[in-house]
């Protein structure tokens, strides 16, 4: 039988026994690979790679599956009258963010639960929390707590409730973490960074409350330090401010979750058979299916969800 023009194309390539075995397992295209052994040779370790970065597959027609590269400058710019637009260059930030989101979009499983959680118990805690603050020497209260302060404790809390979620995958082990680090997607301008509070689980709310409101102010004056940025194992993307009721959130890898928040809003609910009108806050969880599964991702987020509910559990 002939070979197809993959096949073709492999069988000249300069590749070890070992790795032309495993890409044949893992239906990867060597024709896609660098070599990184001696004279270019494909060497086990590059086809290793490839597939923890999610290299490009054949198809069972035996092409080569890739995403459709993206449209040139060039091109796009001639879809448009030459006096219709100012051109901005991508700064080196833009540039990093758009080569991170694109990479975690075609090389990590994305999928995503959403549930609504009820918070007026929360709120009536927090303006109680808040009220009780002691002043300061300008007679300013020392702390003011946000819902999403909350928030990020609550899952901090929920992955150290659900351990088996509080991961990292990496192609040969999954790396179950002790602590929960937290990132919390800061938008400034020009761009997005998640810095992470580290050991959230262990902060009381106002300390977290005080640290997020720190590393916001150096993310937005650009001084942030990368351990305080890179790592953490989930992040929290609330866009509820804007008045955005629901969306998904694209996972910033290591990472293996984001949580995206939207606006708590009025609606009627049923309560013991009863309608009754609650404060609905509706969230959304993305997950890395190589390291979460469907029904851990749900516990993960049924935990966090009873945590925001009863709020209490938070403080005991």
């Amino acid at each position: 039988m002939a070979l197809l023009a993959s096949d073709q194309g492999a069988s000249r390539i300069f590749a070890s026994p070992l790795a032309r075995r495993l890409a044949k397992e893992n239906n990867l295209d060597l024709n896609a690979l660098a070599g990184s052994g001696p004279h270019g040779r494909i060497v086990e370790r590059d086809v290793k790679q490839a597939l923890a970065n999610g290299g490009a597959r054949r198809s069972a027609m035996g092409r080569e599956a890739r995403p459709a590269a993206p449209a040139s400058t060039e091109a796009t710019r001639k879809l448009y009258a030459l006096d219709s637009y100012v051109e901005i260059p991508h700064d080196t930030m833009r540039k990093a963010i758009a080569r991170r989101l694109t990479e975690s979009i075609q090389t990590v499983p994305h999928f995503y639960l959403n549930i609504d959680c009820d918070i007026d118990t929360l709120l009536r805690l927090r303006e109680d929390f808040n009220s009780a603050a002691p002043k300061g020497a300008d007679g300013s209260p020392m702390w003011k707590t946000s819902v999403n302060d909350y928030i990020i404790k609550a899952l901090a809390m929920a992955l150290q409730a659900v351990p088996d979620a509080n991961v990292t995958y990496t192609p040969d082990a999954m790396l179950k973490h002790k602590s929960s680090d937290i990132g919390v997607a800061v938008a400034i301008p020009g761009g997005l960074v998640t810095p992470i509070v580290r050991n959230a689980q262990v902060k009381s709310v106002h300390e977290i409350s005080d640290e997020v409101r720190e590393l916001a102010e150096r993310a937005r004056a650009r001084k942030l330090k990368p351990q305080e940025y890179e790592g953490g194992v989930s992040a929290v993307s609330n866009l509820g401010m804007y008045g955005v009721k629901s969306f998904s959130a694209v996972i910033n890898p290591p990472q293996s979750t984001i949580l995206a928040v939207g606006k708590g809003e009025q609606r009627v609910i049923v309560r013991d058979g009863a309608p009754a009108v609650a404060t609905i806050l509706s969230v959304t969880l993305s997950c890395d299916h190589r390291a979460i599964d469907g029904a851990l991702g749900a516990q993960l987020l049924s935990e966090f969800k009873h945590l925001i509910e009863h709020p209490a559990a938070m403080f005991a």
